[in-house]
């Protein structure tokens, strides 16, 4: 099986979801928002086709990572592919994030989709609207999209947030006066 990338692997991405990750970026996306950071990884023919098991080689020889982030393009074009190698990815004690600008409903009413989402921990689910662009939110890049918990959603049958990824961040709060000053 092949799976077609934007880029080859990228290991320690503290920015791609929770952790260190190593990023996967995928290509080919239907959405083309405006603003995609990524608009190179629109055409479903641009990239360059790899074999899966060329990915989850590599993926067994990165050190030091908490989980894999399937980006792109949107990794849910090619859900087979990336079904196989987040199915490795948690053989490996590795957690799945995944960026789709389809929502979590969309994916469940699509088989190959919501087997994938059997192999995903957290969704990052919805078009990316640049009129709701923020630079204050946790993992998104518009308000309108969610970060979702996969595994409770399928067991809840019901959409289950992270609540503390909805949030803005504060970036007053974890700071705390010094009892000392510099002179």
């Amino acid at each position: 099986m092949k799976i077609r990338l934007a880029a080859y692997l990228q290991p320690d991405s503290i920015v791609d979801g929770e952790g260190v990750r190593t990023v996967i970026w995928t290509q080919g996306c239907p959405h083309a928002c405006p603003g995609c950071q990524n608009p190179g990884t629109h055409d479903f023919d641009g990239g360059a086709l790899i074999d899966v098991s060329e990915v989850i080689d590599e993926l067994k020889t990165i050190k030091n990572q908490d989980g894999i982030t399937l980006s792109g393009g949107d990794p849910v074009c090619q859900s087979e592919a990336c079904y196989e190698i987040s199915k490795a990815a948690h053989s490996m004690g590795l957690n799945v994030w995944c960026y789709t600008g389809y929502t979590y409903e969309a994916m469940l009413k699509n088989s190959k989709m919501k087997k994938l989402l059997s192999e995903i921990d957290v969704l990052v689910d919805g078009k990316f609207i640049l009129e709701e662009k923020s630079l204050n939110i946790y993992y998104r890049g518009s308000r309108n999209q969610r970060v979702i918990d996969v595994p409770k959603s399928l067991k809840q049958e019901r959409v289950v947030l992270i609540d503390r990824y909805m949030k803005d961040k504060s970036y007053d709060e974890p700071y705390k006066k010094p009892d000392y000053m510099f002179i």
